[in-house]
């Protein structure tokens, strides 16, 4: 029998469980999911805005693969330092899957990028996503938001909508989601007035989805003002017609914007283009007061090119959302160019070559491309290779249950039973609020509330 662990339960990872119990060519196999926290699901529990509904309610299937008669759902299991080196545990199992994602932030590289009040959007995101790591990483205590009334998003992607569209809402509209009682109640003392979200290239570039752009221009008492001489600097702004259809919907929302007068809404988004940022700037505190930008020019070539010409734009917050990038796994092979675990459709490479049983899937074997459905097809390659390979991997003999070895080996996994636990407690932290469900946000919580099987 097949027995594989799969490294993060994020979509990925447990895509990738679902196409091993799913197929027909190696029948019986069993996957434990392996996730250093106690709770599943991975970017859709911790990265997946608290208002965005429809999203969350993918951990619905997500559930149904870990409930599986032959998938088992282990938290708590550090791989690396720390934790279990690679060889170890691959030791446990015929086979390994690592679908552990993008964890580091890209930087700006520009002076005064680490000032107080100058963030990564992730950190922010896992801020209000009640991500455990949040009290321990030294991050800011003072919620963020506090004494802001002017925030620079810097990115035009999803995640930076998501960031300008948590800054912009009110607590009657977050309410009634899953965030923390501590954001909750700091983003409600909120006084943000003004959100400008930059991009260094043009509306025809921009990475966020239509839907996603759309629901800013939906959010009570706030107005989104677009700049129309910025569009008219994109050459396709003109005409739109040969851009991909996405690109179009969002050049076409972005028009209607523009020529909308101002309506003095209390609260203000601004969408900026061609601006690359430059320098953060300090105030007399010593935290983050503003952003300098160069204004850019369309290249000719599908980037752009510096004018010389600059802008500051006051701020006493700024979150940077220019991408992400892989981080090295220690005791796993690492491509640092391209942020990714070298592989050959999937299967590990060390020296160039194949390594029997070592596996990649998800954001760390192509990089932080895509949307969350992309991570099924990516996953299902991947499973391939590794039934292709599955009559070699089954000639080795396992010791025991992985579940015994890593016990054996000073671990103390959160079995399902442990994450349900996690789930009661957080439904009742909810109803001692007056709530719905509400995330716990310490490790100390969550180890508590998973113990809470054991009784």
């Amino acid at each position: 029998m097949l027995h594989v662990a799969v490294v993060g339960s994020g979509p990925s990872g447990v895509y990738a469980a679902q196409s091993l119990v799913q197929q027909d060519r190696v029948p019986g196999v069993r996957v434990d999911v392996l996730d250093r926290l106690p709770c599943p699901y991975g970017l859709v529990r911790y990265g997946v805005a608290p208002d965005h509904e429809k999203i969350k309610s993918l951990q619905g299937s997500l559930r149904t693969v870990l409930e599986h008669d032959r998938v088992r759902f282990l938290g708590g299991v550090e791989i690396g330092p720390g934790g279990l080196p690679p060889g170890r545990l691959l030791g446990l199992y015929h086979a390994v899957v690592y679908c552990v994602g993008a964890a580091a932030d890209r930087r700006l590289g520009v002076p005064g990028e680490d000032l107080p009040g100058s963030h990564s959007a992730t950190e922010f995101v896992s801020w209000y996503s009640a991500h455990p790591d949040v009290l321990t990483d030294g991050f800011e205590q003072d919620g963020f938001v506090r004494g802001v009334e002017s925030a620079v998003v810097i990115g035009v992607g999803n995640v930076a909508v998501d960031v300008a569209r948590i800054l912009a809402r009110g607590v009657t509209e977050l309410l009634p989601t899953d965030m923390p009682d501590a954001a909750l109640g700091v983003l409600a003392g909120s006084r943000v007035r003004e959100v400008h979200m930059v991009g260094r290239r043009g509306p025809s570039q921009a990475r966020f989805t239509t839907k996603e752009l759309r629901e800013l221009g939906s959010l009570p008492d706030t107005e989104v003002l677009v700049d129309p001489a910025e569009l008219a600097l994109d050459p396709a702004y003109a005409d739109p017609s040969g851009l991909p259809a996405a690109n179009r919907r969002n050049v076409e929302v972005l028009r209607g914007w523009a020529e909308r007068p101002a309506r003095g809404l209390p609260r203000r988004i601004h969408l900026r283009f061609f601006l690359r940022p430059v320098a953060l700037t300090a105030g007399a505190t010593g935290r983050v007061a503003g952003t300098r930008f160069e204004r850019t020019l369309p290249d000719g070539r599908g980037g752009v090119t510096g004018s010389g010409r600059y802008e500051d734009i006051p701020a006493q917050l700024v979150l940077r959302s220019v991408g992400y990038r892989g981080v090295p796994l220690e005791g796993l092979p690492f491509d640092p160019d391209r942020g990714t675990v070298p592989h050959a459709v999937g299967r590990v490479l060390r020296d160039g070559a194949p390594s029997p049983g070592e596996y990649v899937a998800g954001w760390i074997k192509r990089g932080p491309t895509g949307v969350i459905g992309t991570n099924r097809p990516c996953a299902k390659e991947t499973v391939q290779s590794l039934l292709d390979d599955a009559p070699e991997l089954v000639r080795k003999d396992l010791a025991e249950d992985p579940l015994a070895g890593l016990r054996a080996a000073g671990l103390r996994p959160v079995e399902w039973p442990g994450w349900l636990a996690i789930e009661r407690a957080e439904a009742e932290l909810g109803r001692s609020l007056g709530r719905g469900v509400v995330k716990i946000p310490d490790w100390a919580g969550l180890r508590r509330a998973a113990r809470g099987a054991e009784r």
